[in-house]
């Protein structure tokens, strides 16, 4: 019973370390600002589909 205990603490521990390296690292790229789209010059162009 002892050891089930502390098998489930260090469990809950990594847990909650996750989750929290989880919302630090979703708070620094929500941090970086807006994402603006690629300009239009860098996009390779379409292709043609062409009917015989």
């Amino acid at each position: 019973m002892n050891r089930s205990k502390v098998v489930a603490i260090i469990t809950g521990a990594i847990s909650v370390i996750l989750a929290l390296a989880y919302l630090l690292l979703v708070q620094l790229l929500d941090f970086r600002g807006e994402m603006q789209p690629a300009p239009l010059s860098q996009l390779p162009p379409p292709a043609e589909i062409t009917q015989s």
